[in-house]
């Protein structure tokens, strides 16, 4: 069977590469290209040790020496244009809704398992599956495909791909969803691989997110939940619920941002015990199954990707709308990120929050 492998030049896809390799498959490597800025004022701005930076061509040096060093073909694939209409427009759009976007989960649905693997094939490069460092696991029953967690409570990156669709779950393999981080890397030092200590990427951009957004100022007040005005600021996007440093504002308690009202241009800001919220709306549906919720059902369910998942209730309102009532308070659900919900290990699907209560 013949494996595209999805190489960013770090040790996930690498070890990926190396275990299914060992397994005997036969491998091409690829790694998309989407930085695309050549400007030296875009390269002084964009940092590094991010998934979109200027740091991008020495990941891809790195990757074509993992390829060289497993001896297997390597091609590098222009999404440049797709991720700038796909994600950044995205990001960017949200941002100035005063919403809190998650780029990495449009980046692996639309970018990562989608264009990078079309584009592949329109290069008259056949394979039969593409696979990814990702932690998380594909199984298949009764002839439908399971996304579920991975092993490793800590590194799960399940979050990250609950918008994938069947036809993208069959045809992907994922062979790190069963290890340990750590066992990751000791299987690069094994194996001597010079990436067995390279630090993780740690955003998906290293910089100031204005560096992306490039908008005007947009002044506006600060308030607190009663509307009493408590200072200024230069734009809704510079602030996401739950941030509490560098709100500018002096006080005897810590204060956090609990709301970002776009039609007053408002940042709301308060105590700790606001930050709690009981339940919220999610939109923009995805179903691993692509299965619609018919019925009232408990579940787990995460609001953002480093949480461990919390038991709840999910009411379907319509096709396009469920309710997720947590059984304890959540602090700081952030409108744009994504509730995803589980039912134990297996992903069920999601959707994108749109409002909280």
């Amino acid at each position: 069977m013949k494996i595209l492998i999805g190489l960013s030049g770090g040790v996930d896809s690498t070890v990926a590469a190396l275990i299914l390799k060992q397994q005997g498959y036969e491998l091409i490597g690829a790694t998309m290209s989407i930085w695309g800025k050549q400007d030296e004022e875009a390269i002084r701005l964009g940092h590094k040790n991010a998934c979109y930076g200027p740091d991008e061509l020495e990941s891809i040096e790195g990757a074509k020496r993992i390829s060289e060093l497993l001896g297997i073909p390597y091609h590098v694939c222009n999404c440049v244009d797709a991720y700038e209409k796909i994600v950044l427009e995205n990001f960017r759009s949200e941002y100035v809704q005063g919403r809190t976007p998650n780029p990495c989960i449009w980046c692996n649905a639309y970018i990562k398992f989608g264009a990078l693997p079309l584009a592949v094939k329109q290069d008259g490069i056949e394979f039969d599956k593409f696979a990814t460092g990702h932690y998380a696991r594909v199984e298949e029953v009764d002839g439908k495909f399971l996304l579920k967690r991975g092993v490793a409570p800590k590194k799960d990156q399940s979050y990250f791909l609950y918008r994938l669709k069947q036809d993208q779950l069959k045809n992907i393999l994922l062979p790190l969803g069963g290890y340990t981080k750590e066992e990751i890397r000791q299987i690069a030092k094994d194996n001597g691989l010079e990436v067995a200590d390279k630090p993780d990427s740690q955003d998906f951009y290293g910089g100031d997110y204005n560096e992306l957004l490039q908008l005007d100022e947009k002044p506006g007040n600060i308030v607190n939940p009663d509307g009493k005005v408590l200072g200024q600021h230069k734009g809704i996007w510079n602030y996401t619920v739950g941030q509490r440093k560098g709100i500018g504002i002096s006080s005897t308690e810590p204060l956090y941002v609990l709301e970002l009202r776009k039609d007053s241009n408002e940042v709301v800001i308060g105590p700790a015990d606001k930050t709690f919220k009981k339940s919220l709306i999610a939109t923009d549906l995805s179903w691993v199954l692509d299965e619609p919720l018919r019925e009232e059902r408990r579940v787990s369910a995460k609001i953002r990707s480093t949480q461990q998942p919390v038991e709840a209730t999910v009411r379907p309102i319509d096709d396009e709308h469920f309710e997720l009532i947590f059984d304890d308070m959540q602090k700081s659900i952030a409108i744009g990120q994504s509730a995803v919900l589980y039912d134990g290990d297996t992903v069920l699907g999601g959707g994108v929050i749109d409002s909280v209560k």
